[in-house]
């Protein structure tokens, strides 16, 4: 691994960067996405997470790459951009929005009133709101209900509730059309599993996922179709789906990039491809603790590095053993950096960071460099 950022370093030398960057490697990249395509099935389409891969040209290139239109969106002001940079999308919204701002979406985009977007609708109050939005807009809205299968973070749990929601929609052809259901299941694998197996709190969560859609089938006939969107998945539970599945819809991005929150078992033949790359400002010989000066004295096998930023949501990872040190505190300015005295490391080289999350730190940045191997070119992401 340090090789492998050596090399990373020397190309930004070489390229005259010298600023904090968050840097894609591609070959990473495609490798991730030759594994997605090795485990799909004709079974299963997929759907990409935009709020985990914020960027349209990385949208566009793992989209060419994956033959795929359907994108998962978490923030209201991202549908308008996938839209217009992508003519036959499919949108489902990733959580229920505010009937207020479903309304000022409509109000601002009046050219999308007809565009495939699947609303998500938890409980009839909300799906009350939607319909009396639906009328007063001239409208006919997708709607597509959360299930709950077990991670409980709200959605219908219950076929009371279920019933109730597709009687309302049955009953309002001309504003409401039934699109399908969406059930995540992060819980799956993170329970402990000496409470319970990945496998059995897998498939119970699919046994909850059954039981819905044999609702449709048996109590609503006449909004069962073969075209409904049956979603579900999301990174860590993945290669599961592939497997065996329910849905016929499954969400990922996350893995694509395998920020460190994803360093999971289901997720091992996926390799990290995002970094944060940040140059050393200062090295001192030695940590002095302000109000501490008698382990000034103390004997030390550690540099002290002052880095360009900091505080990011991410893990040092090069230098070898590098860290922050809690007694002098974090900074997201200049951030300190303990390193083993033999790193080879000096002012003006790269400190290299694993992101926990793509979604929080991709965000931060208004640059995604693509590294190649050699050069690096850029794509811009939703900052921007």
């Amino acid at each position: 691994m340090s090789d492998y950022f050596k090399k990373i370093n020397t190309a930004l030398q070489q390229a005259n960067f010298a600023l904090p960057m968050l840097i894609i490697d591609q070959a990473r990249l495609d490798a991730n996405l030759a594994q997605v395509k090795r485990m799909l099935t004709p079974k299963v389409q997929p759907r990409l997470v935009v709020k985990s891969l914020g960027s349209i040209e990385l949208l566009k290139y793992i989209a060419n790459d994956l033959n795929c239109n359907r994108f998962m969106v978490f923030h209201l002001p991202h549908v308008p951009l996938v839209l217009n940079a992508f003519s036959n999308a499919n949108i489902l919204l990733g959580k229920p929005m505010p009937v207020r701002a479903v309304h000022n979406f409509y109000e601002h985009n009046k050219s999308m009133t007809q565009a495939p977007i699947q609303w998500l609708i938890d409980s009839i109050e909300r799906l009350e709101q939607y319909l009396e939005l639906a009328k007063s807009l001239e409208l006919k809205l997708l709607i597509n209900i959360e299930i709950d299968v077990g991670l409980h973070r709200g959605g219908v749990q219950d076929l009371t509730q279920f019933r109730e929601l597709l009687t309302l929609i049955q009953s309002n052809p001309k504003h409401l059309q039934f699109s399908g259901l969406m059930g995540y299941d992060a819980h799956v694998g993170k329970i402990p599993k000496v409470i319970k197996s990945t496998a059995k709190t897998y498939d119970q969560s699919q046994s909850e996922y059954q039981k819905f859609i044999a609702c449709i089938a048996n109590d609503f006939p006449t909004l069962n179709h073969v075209k409904l969107c049956f979603n579900g998945a999301g990174s860590p539970t993945f290669s599961l789906h592939t497997e065996h599945s329910i849905c016929n819809d499954i969400s990922f991005g996350s893995m694509l990039l395998k920020p460190a929150d994803f360093d999971l078992p289901t997720l091992v033949y996926f390799q990290p491809a995002l970094w944060i790359a940040t140059p050393v400002l200062k090295k001192l010989p030695t940590t002095q603790i302000p109000g501490l000066a008698l382990l000034d004295k103390a004997p030390s096998n550690k540099n002290a590095l002052f880095v360009y930023g900091g505080y990011w949501m991410a893990n040092y990872v090069h230098p070898e053993g590098a860290q922050t040190n809690s007694l002098y505190g974090r900074s997201s300015n200049q951030e300190l950096v303990n390193v083993p005295k033999s790193s080879d490391i000096h002012v003006d080289d790269f400190v290299f960071l694993q992101p926990s999350q793509s979604e929080a730190v991709i965000s931060q940045f208004e640059q995604v460099w693509i590294y190649s191997g050699e050069n690096f070119t850029y794509w811009e992401t939703f900052r921007a």
